[in-house]
């Protein structure tokens, strides 16, 4: 489930809901030829069954969204930062910030193909090598002009926007690995098809009414859907490309030295 397509295993469910509906109906009739007397109604047991359901995607949802938002965050938080430590470099003298300005424009190279590597473990961790490898070489840079005395004000600036760069690469690879457990999004999908069967069992008429039972099986799905797409940025529709254009952005102003001219 968590490597295939997100449109592919939201069509799994849906199809899956319609059978448990499908089932229920058909268990309910050929209970009631086996055992008409013992037949009894659902509805005090299926609208708990439905509100324990709803309150869960509810939880999902939430959790989800604020996931994506909080990598949002991140991504623009990292940008905001890098451009504060390339723009610091040129506080330096000329010999000494075009050494800085080289490093960076391979660490936000690194980062870019970071954000290009969609779900490859192995690219990702490539560039995360990358990426501690050039951060290393900025701060060694730093440290050794940090033993000229006339660096004491651009050191000050520039060790802490380093480590801020550091920091916030860790935090969002950390946030990238954060998924709803599986735990939950599992006990989400029994007490969904649960529901699913529940409603074709408390079906009691005899000619169904296929509109309502695609209607909840179709928007129940919608709902897992988003929830799937906000948990897991770099495989459906809602990504965080707008967001990581910040990051690009800073490889084209590093091309045409705008950053720090202003």
């Amino acid at each position: 489930m968590f490597y295939l397509p997100i449109w592919l295993v939201a069509l799994g469910i849906f199809i899956i809901l319609i059978i448990f509906d499908w089932l229920g109906y058909h268990y309910r009739k050929m209970h009631m030829r086996k055992h008409p007397d013992e037949v009894d109604s659902l509805g005090p047991m299926e609208g708990s069954l439905l509100g324990l359901m709803a309150l869960l995607l509810a939880f999902s949802f939430s959790m989800a969204a604020s996931k994506y938002e909080n990598r949002r965050l991140i991504i623009i938080d990292e940008a905001n930062y890098t451009r504060t430590a390339i723009n610091i470099s040129y506080l330096y003298p000329d010999s000494i910030r075009n050494t800085f300005l080289a490093e960076f424009r391979e660490y936000v190279e690194a980062r870019i193909g970071y954000n290009n590597a969609a779900n490859d473990t192995n690219l990702i961790q490539s560039c995360l090598g990358k990426t501690r490898m050039y951060s290393t070489r900025l701060l060694k840079i730093a440290i050794q002009q940090a033993q000229n005395p006339e660096n004491n004000f651009r050191t000050a600036q520039m060790l802490p926007a380093l480590n801020h760069m550091a920091d916030i690469t860790t935090a969002r690879e950390e946030s990238r690995k954060a998924k709803t457990p599986p735990l939950i999004l599992g006990m989400l999908l029994l007490l969904t098809f649960s529901a699913a069967f529940l409603v074709g069992y408390g079906s009691k008429a005899k000619k169904r009414n296929f509109v309502m039972r695609i209607s909840f099986a179709l928007m129940t799905t919608l709902t897992l859907y988003v929830i799937m797409e906000m948990d897991w940025p770099r495989r459906g529709l809602i990504n965080l490309d707008e967001a990581a254009k910040n990051i690009t952005e800073l490889r084209d102003q590093l091309r045409e030295n705008k950053l720090g001219t202003h």
